[in-house]
């Protein structure tokens, strides 16, 4: 059992704990304090055969579909529930494999896991099929066609690190409603969080086989990503790593959903509310200490206020407290990773180098326990050809750049390979709206950022992704959908 003292774990195949075939292990890392936290079994591509071949034994016995969709829909509401019970606990684990600030971890995350499992429970009895009006070649006979939505069969499932619980919810929960079985191959810096849940599952009454979560390093997500027994892959990622996934998945013709990388626009009129512009922007950049996919790390504002509201963004990031994300009192923990403590750092030098104003932090955090801390750091006077405006940090840097007018704006938004999300802030309402219009990204925000909600679809355009998670757009892509048409004649239609 996975608790918030596990120290060792194995991979989850077929409602069991199993160790790598080859008993190879890796380490887990705490962000906070730099130490080995716990080894957990290695996936390889023996073990990702293994998992395959007892999902595909899941779906074809449908020992998932043969359960009424009353009972299924119920099961899925008992896993919100307990991910509801055992909030504290997975809390707890998300800190130590994350960072991630506790209390976001509480009052953001679960929550927003817990509801996702809640909608698509509620989806599960839905009727997924339509009645086709039909004719045939401009002629009148008397035929009856239909739709039937009908699940992919086994769907590999790839996740990052920066929301352990949250970006697993968002593809199990419609891969279980829509009767998938699945093979989950969690970040390896985040292991231990998807193995908790596939526990819940369990204990929730998913049979054995549907889920299974493969702990690993490189190996196993290619190898899923490349089997010819898994038809439909999810992944959440970044960008580069997007492009491999199509490549790989190309020669077996797989369904597709990926949700990639941004650099989302945050664009703030002068007619606005600076004092809650500013607030949201400060979360909307400095939450998770940046590493969220559409965080808004490029904020645009009205020249007419820029000066004003580049001194409020500073002076509030410098309230900021950095520190372990098992202390209720930090607002932003640290870095995943050595890794990506350096490649943030080297990003701040580069905005240095770049000409860009330093207004607030742009220093790594020394004496907070060996980890990987950095302050909030906020870059004014940013010009959008910079790197520091144009490339993906993930991590805690705002880029605030100056526009002239609504024109300047939406081309400076645009001027991106991304298209995740953005945000405008104003009180004409027809200006936000003709933005909204002209923005090219996933999610428009309009006075407000980071609102999330199972209902609402969550993806990107561009290189920000393929398809999207969340809403019923996240329930079809687990879905195939089969046309059946009926002669009801008394002699069938003949050419000859």
């Amino acid at each position: 059992m996975i608790s918030m003292k596990t120290t060792e774990a194995g991979l989850w195949i077929g409602g069991e704990w199993r160790p790598a075939a080859d008993g190879a292990m890796f380490d887990v890392i705490d962000p906070a304090t730099g130490q080995v936290t716990a080894r957990v079994a290695n996936a390889g591509e023996k073990d990702v055969d293994a998992a395959v071949a007892i999902a595909e034994e899941a779906f074809s016995d449908r020992r998932w579909l043969s359960i009424p969709p009353l009972e299924r829909g119920r099961i899925l509401r008992r896993i919100a529930e307990l991910i509801r019970q055992h909030h504290y606990e997975l809390a707890q684990l998300m800190t130590r494999e994350n960072g991630m600030p506790i209390n976001l971890a509480l009052f953001i995350e679960i929550p927003l896991a817990a509801d996702c499992f809640d909608f698509f429970a509620s989806l599960v009895v839905k009727p997924q099929g339509e009645v086709l009006p039909f004719s045939v070649a401009g002629s009148a006979p008397d035929y009856m066609a239909w739709t039937m939505k009908e699940p992919i069969g086994v769907a590999g499932l790839i996740t990052p690190w920066n929301f352990p619980l949250l970006m697993p919810s968002w593809k199990i929960a419609p891969a279980l409603a829509a009767g998938c079985t699945m093979v989950l191959k969690p970040a390896p810096e985040t292991p231990l969080t998807a193995l908790k849940l596939a526990e819940i599952c369990h204990e929730a009454g998913v049979p054995e086989g549907v889920i299974n979560v493969l702990p690993g390093l490189d190996e196993a997500g290619k190898a899923l990503v490349s089997h010819p027994g898994v038809p439909k892959i999810a992944f959440t990622g970044e960008t580069a790593t997007g492009r491999h996934i199509l490549q790989a998945a190309a020669p077996h013709i797989k369904r597709v959903t990926l949700e990639l990388g941004g650099k989302s626009p945050n664009i703030i009129f002068a007619d606005a509310d600076l004092e809650q512009a500013a607030k949201s922007a400060l979360f909307g950049v400095f939450y998770n200490s940046g590493q969220v996919c559409q965080a808004g790390s490029r904020i645009l504002v009205e020249r007419s206020v820029y000066e004003t509201f580049v001194e409020l963004l500073a002076s509030k990031a410098k309230k900021l407290k950095v520190g372990p994300g098992v202390d209720a009192r930090s607002d932003l923990g640290p870095v995943i990773s050595r890794e990506q403590y350096e490649k943030v750092l080297r990003y701040i030098d580069i905005g240095k180098q770049e000409g860009a104003r330093l207004a607030a932090g742009g220093r790594a955090l020394e004496g907070l326990g060996g980890g990987y801390f950095i302050e909030p750091t906020v870059f004014a006077d940013v010009s959008p050809s910079m790197r520091i405006a144009c490339e993906e940090i993930f991590g805690p840097v705002a880029a605030v750049i100056p526009f002239q007018d609504e024109e300047e704006a939406a081309s400076i938004a645009n001027d991106t390979i991304y298209g995740l999300a953005a945000a405008v802030w104003t009180n004409d309402i027809k200006r936000a709206l003709r933005l909204a219009r002209r923005v090219k990204s996933g999610t428009v925000w309009i006075n407000t950022y980071q609102v999330l909600s199972p209902t609402a679809p969550f993806g990107g355009y561009k290189q920000s992704g393929l398809g999207r998670e969340l809403g019923m757009q996240a329930l079809d892509a687990y879905f195939e959908t089969k046309t059946v048409i009926c002669d009801l004649n008394d002699r069938p239609m003949t050419l000859f």
